[in-house]
């Protein structure tokens, strides 16, 4: 007796059945579309490669979560774990076919072996946004914009999007005497949103003791209007500075643009990766502040610098789109069952499968995406198919495909709209109308 192996996919990894799937490719476009509507071009880089590369500058729980593996050719390499360190080595290597600022974006899988909870995988797709080569803070803005904008494209709802700049919180750590601990100290209160104040205070008095923490603890926490919250933090670092000057522009931005509301000044945000350097930010929808950020990132004047000897200044940012779509779906803004079809042809003589293909491509040509049914059964059974695969309408074609008046079935009403020419047929589904 034959043993089948049973079929099973890793923890932390998933399969997508079609209207997942679907699901996935429309908030892709409409994230793409938005990104191109600024000027940015895409790229793409390799799943694998080498571990030292991948391993330059990630730092702290990165560097745990890597899958690294010897390949058949003995060559130590692992798994991206995001689209910001292979696009250093990228520049590294195209610099001179590269226009500068270059402004590109990357959507693509990549893995991490953490921890799995809601929206969170071990196999994820990130939509990654940058601008690299100068240190503009026009640069900054731009890239806050297109989180912005990239958001409402999805039909999100509204957002706040934080940020905080690394500069000035190191200056505040400076006057403590804490600066020699703080990639440390930045990575335990990234975490204060997961495990809380008690176990950030504890963390912190380990680090740089209990005088220490608690005026961690209060800078990060102070509250207000961006203004007033801004003067209390460069009071705690000492003073005006080049990341204060730089915080100020970026909010005067803010206000002429008219869009003020969508951001907030928060000195809990410091993002845990090593590589930033001056202004980070992460994404909160309003109504689900508790699925955690959306879209996060930040300004890494140096990571470029591991793999080259030019230094090219970069920002950009990253949508978890995984983490976004458990978002939607939460808040019922999922669109999960569509179908790129508008309609099906019905299948009603197998021998004439080349007509209806024919027809079919004529109305693909009008711009109705049309999908031919290839198998013979009965129309009940067809429509239930239709039905099934998220398609409203029906094409059944006469005896003679194309030549032949035709009826449209509306699924959703069970109408039939009869003796149709193709015109007819072509503006009744472009136009949704369902009278009968």
């Amino acid at each position: 007796m034959t043993k089948f192996i049973e079929p099973k996919v890793l923890k932390g990894f998933r399969d997508f059945l079609p209207a997942m799937e679907i699901e996935r490719r429309n908030l892709i476009e409409r994230i793409e579309a938005s990104f191109r509507s600024f000027g940015f071009v895409p790229i793409d880089t390799p799943a694998l490669e080498y571990a030292e590369i991948l391993l330059g500058k990630g730092g702290g729980e990165t560097e745990k979560q890597i899958y690294r593996f010897l390949d058949h050719g003995g060559r130590d390499v692992a798994l991206r774990f995001d689209l910001t360190v292979p696009f250093a080595r990228f520049l590294a290597e195209h610099r001179g076919e590269l226009p500068l600022p270059f402004k590109r974006y990357h959507i693509a899988k990549v893995w991490r072996g953490e921890n799995t909870q809601r929206g969170r995988y071990r196999e994820f797709t990130q939509c990654d946004f940058d601008i690299v080569g100068g240190d503009a803070a026009a640069a900054d803005f731009e890239i806050l914009l297109m989180m912005r904008d990239a958001l409402k494209a999805v039909g999100a709802g509204e957002s706040v999007i934080r940020l905080n700049h690394r500069g000035l919180f190191n200056r505040f750590l400076g006057r403590l005497g804490a600066g020699e601990r703080t990639a440390e100290i930045l990575r335990v209160v990234d975490k204060l949103a997961k495990i809380g104040r008690d176990a950030v205070r504890t963390s912190l008095k380990e680090i740089a003791g209990d005088d220490a923490a608690e005026r961690i603890l209060d800078y990060v926490e102070a509250r207000g209007s961006f203004e007033e919250t801004l003067k209390a933090l460069t009071a705690a670092a000492g003073g005006e500075g080049p990341d204060t000057e730089r915080l100020a522009i970026l909010y005067r931005f803010m206000a002429d643009t008219g869009v003020a509301s969508s951001f907030s000044l928060d000195p809990s945000i410091t993002r845990g990766l090593d590589y930033y350097t001056g202004v980070v930010y992460e994404t909160f929808l309003n109504e689900l502040p508790g699925i955690g950020s959306v879209c996060s990132g930040g300004r890494y004047d140096d990571l470029a610098g591991l793999y080259s000897p030019e230094k090219l200044p970069g920002v950009g940012a990253s949508i978890g789109l995984d983490r976004l779509i458990a978002a939607l779906e939460s808040l019922g803004k999922s669109g999960c069952g569509t179908t790129y079809a508008r309609a099906a042809l019905a299948c009603v003589h197998e021998s004439l499968g080349g007509r209806y293909q024919a027809l079919a491509e004529r109305f693909r040509a009008a711009g109705i995406p049309c999908e031919v049914f290839t198998g013979a059964k009965k129309l009940s059974g067809q429509f239930v198919l239709a039905e099934k695969k998220g398609i409203p309408w029906v094409i059944i074609p006469g005896e003679n495909p194309g030549a032949d008046p035709m009826t449209l079935r509306e699924l959703e009403r069970r109408q039939d709209r009869e003796n149709l020419s193709f015109d007819e047929a072509v503006a009744l589904l472009k136009g949704g109308k369902t009278g009968v």
